[in-house]
């Protein structure tokens, strides 16, 4: 075996002499693949959110019916649900008991939503109640609450994502 200037060693007598670093590579963290997926759910979290709104305010402009707005929001009331408590889980799972515990409240409100549906209605958002009693107005400022929190978990998780990295860079 001989030394080669960037600090590998190739082995000799072989047609596919290869190159293997002297621990050079330093594996990512659980803790940063973790915050990373935090920062791509919220992300995907948020784009949702902004389509809540943007939906919500055309049903509001008369732009949308009611019909084709409930559905449209509908759909992403269990994927929303889902993502948020996979998040939940997963930083439950690894040890982020400060975010799991700052996730529960949302979780807990997002579960409570979705089951006080009353039976025979058409989803979280139905067509024939949107208009009545200020139920556009609450899921309005519902969609914008949401929009804010998950706003802010997602700098929470990029500052979390960029102090792991240069912990891990330092050590």
């Amino acid at each position: 075996m001989e030394e080669v200037p960037h600090g590998g060693v190739v082995e000799d007598g072989s047609a596919n002499d290869e190159v293997v670093p002297h621990g050079d590579y330093d594996p990512v963290t659980l803790d940063s693949v973790v915050y990373i997926f935090g920062l791509v759910v919220t992300g995907s979290l948020l784009f949702l959110l902004v389509y809540f709104v943007i939906t919500l305010s055309d049903l509001e402009c008369d732009y949308l019916n009611a019909q084709q707005c409930c559905y449209r929001l509908n759909i992403w009331v269990y994927p929303k649900l889902g993502a948020h408590l996979v998040l939940s889980f997963l930083f439950l799972c690894t040890g982020h008991y400060w975010l799991c515990l700052a996730s529960v409240p949302l979780a807990v409100y997002l579960i409570r939503e979705r089951y006080k549906v009353p039976p025979g209605n058409f989803g979280v958002f139905d067509p024939t109640e949107i208009h009545r009693m200020g139920q556009l107005k609450s899921h309005m400022r519902d969609a914008l609450i949401g929009l804010a929190y998950y706003l802010v978990f997602f700098f929470i998780y990029l500052y979390c994502v960029s102090v792991c990295e240069s912990e891990r860079k330092l050590s």
